[in-house]
C-alpha cells in the first residue's frame, strides 16, 4: 500500500459511505478538503462530521498510524489542527485524534488495477486500454496537460530572465541556441550563449562576416591555420573582435559531431544561427508582434555563406552542404524555444491574449513525429497538431514514465467501473 493510493481514494470519494473511527464513532465526510503540496497536513480545510458533531480542519493520511511518530508529527505544531487521521493500518493510537482504518472500506478491484499499472512492463501501463478512452475526454486532458507543460517551461525561462535582468531578447537568444544544439550539443550551445551574449552580437548584426567570426571564434573552431580563404578571413576578423570585446574562446573539444547527420554538425548550425541574428535584429520584439505562424517561420528562412554549399566542416569538402535550416528544425525551434517565451511574456505581463496566441500557434503547427508520438498513434490516439503532441510528450515524460497513473484521467476513466462500496 502507498499513501498516493489512499490520496486517490480520499479525493475521489471511493471509500464506503458508512465509516467509523477505530473507537466506533460514526464518520461522514462532508468535504475532503484541499490537497496541500507543501509541508504540513495532507488536506486543509476539510469538513468531517464525527459522532454527529461537525469538525472543520485538516486531515492527515498515512499507510500505518505509527507513521505519525516516524514522521515526527507529534513534535510539529502544524499538525495540531488535524481533525481526522486516515490510515490503512491502525497499528497504534495517536493521542486523542479521531482515526479511521480504511482496510476493507474500498473496492479491491481499484487496488488490483493500480498494482497492475505500477508493475506493468509495457511501454506505458495503459497501452492496451487507450482505445477505451473517448476522444473528447482525451482532448480535454490534453488541454490541461499543455497548460501544465507551459507553466513548467515558464518556470525555467523565468530563471534565465532573472539572470538576464529581464532582457527578453537575450533570453530568447539563449533558448534558441539551446535547441539549435539538439540533444547532442545543447550544453555546448548553452555555454557559447554565455560566452558570447546577444548584446555583443547585435553590435555587428549588420555584418555577416563579423557575426560568423564571433560565433566560430568563441566556439573554438578558428584556432588552427587554414588554407581556405573563407575560414582564414573569419580567423582574421575574430582576432579584431576578440580584442575589441574581450571575448573568450571555448575548447573545441566541447563540440560533438560523431553519429550525427551532417546537417546537424555544430559548424553548420553556428553558420545558420549567425544568419538568423543577421536577419532578425530585435528578434523578440518582432516575434511578439506576429499573429500569423507563417510570419514567425519566415524569420528562420535564411541562407548561409556559399562556403556551406559543399562543406559541413572547415576545409573538408563534401558532395553537398546545408545552407538553409530544414523545415523540421524550424518547427522544433518554434515549438520548444519561441512559443514558450511568448507564453511566458503573456503570463509575466498578465496578457491573456498573448498566452492564447502562443497556444494557437501550437495548434496551427503540424504534430511532432518522434518515437513517443508514433507509439501513442499506434495505440489508437489521433494527434492533429503540435498542441496535442506537446501535451502527450508531457504526459509520457511527467506521468507515464513516473507511473503517476493515479493522477491521470486515463486511469480514472478505466477504473470508473469500480464504485464506492
Amino acid at each position: 500500500m502507498r499513501e498516493e493510493f489512499i490520496y486517490y481514494l480520499w479525493e475521489n470519494r471511493l471509500l464506503r459511505s458508512e465509516l467509523f473511527t477505530i473507537d466506533g464513532a460514526a464518520v461522514k465526510i462532508i468535504s475532503q478538503g484541499n490537497r496541500n503540496y507543501d509541508s504540513g497536513p495532507d488536506y486543509m480545510d476539510a469538513k468531517i462530521r464525527i459522532d454527529g458533531t461537525l469538525w472543520c480542519g485538516n486531515v492527515e493520511i498515512h499507510v500505518s498510524a505509527s507513521d505519525w511518530y516516524r514522521h515526527k508529527h507529534h513534535e510539529d505544531s502544524a499538525y495540531d489542527n488535524v481533525i481526522l487521521h486516515v490510515v490503512y493500518n491502525a497499528d497504534c493510537k495517536v493521542g486523542n485524534i479521531p482515526a479511521i482504518e480504511i482496510k476493507g472500506c474500498f473496492d479491491d478491484g481499484i487496488y488490483c488495477m493500480y498494482q497492475s499499472f505500477i508493475k506493468s512492463k509495457r511501454w506505458i501501463a495503459c497501452e492496451k486500454m487507450l482505445r477505451d478512452v473517448q476522444a473528447f475526454t482525451m482532448l480535454s486532458w490534453c488541454e490541461r496537460l499543455i497548460v501544465e507543460r507551459m507553466e513548467l517551461l515558464v518556470a525555467d525561462i523565468e530563471k534565465h530572465l532573472n539572470v538576464n535582468h529581464y532582457d527578453w531578447e537575450e533570453t530568447l537568444y539563449q533558448r534558441i541556441m539551446h535547441y539549435m544544439g539538439s540533444k547532442v550539443n545543447n550544453e555546448a550551445f548553452d555555454r557559447l550563449a554565455m560566452v558570447l551574449p546577444l548584446r555583443v552580437l547585435r553590435k555587428h548584426a549588420d555584418n555577416k562576416v563579423q557575426l560568423e567570426a564571433m560565433m566560430f571564434g568563441c566556439a573554438g573552431f578558428l584556432e588552427t591555420e587554414f588554407t581556405d580563404s573563407y575560414p582564414a578571413l573569419l580567423k582574421r576578423e575574430f582576432k579584431v573582435m576578440k580584442s575589441k570585446f574581450g571575448l573568450l574562446t571555448m575548447p573545441v573539444s566541447y563540440w560533438k559531431k560523431f553519429r550525427m547527420r551532417p546537417s546537424s554538425f555544430p559548424t553548420v548550425r553556428l553558420a545558420q544561427m549567425a544568419m538568423v541574428i543577421h536577419k532578425n535584429d530585435g528578434m523578440f520584439s518582432n516575434i511578439i508582434e506576429k499573429h500569423d505562424i507563417k510570419d514567425v517561420k519566415t524569420m528562420f528562412d535564411i541562407r548561409t555563406n556559399s562556403y556551406w554549399e559543399n562543406h559541413y566542416y572547415f576545409e573538408k569538402v563534401s558532395a553537398r552542404g546545408c545552407r538553409k535550416i530544414g523545415d523540421t528544425t524550424v518547427d522544433m525551434l518554434i515549438i520548444n524555444a519561441v512559443i514558450p517565451v511568448i507564453f511566458c511574456y503573456g503570463k509575466y505581463h498578465d496578457m491573456e491574449d498573448v498566452k492564447c496566441r502562443a497556444l494557437d500557434f501550437l495548434e496551427e503547427m503540424e504534430r511532432e513525429n518522434n518515437k513517443v508520438t508514433r507509439q501513442f498513434e499506434k495505440n489508437g490516439l489521433m494527434i492533429e497538431s503540435a498542441r496535442q503532441s506537446q501535451a502527450l510528450l508531457h504526459l509520457y515524460d511527467k506521468y507515464c514514465k513516473r507511473r503517476r497513473c493515479l493522477e491521470c484521467v486515463v486511469f480514472h476513466v478505466i477504473s470508473s467501473d469500480c464504485k464506492t462500496i
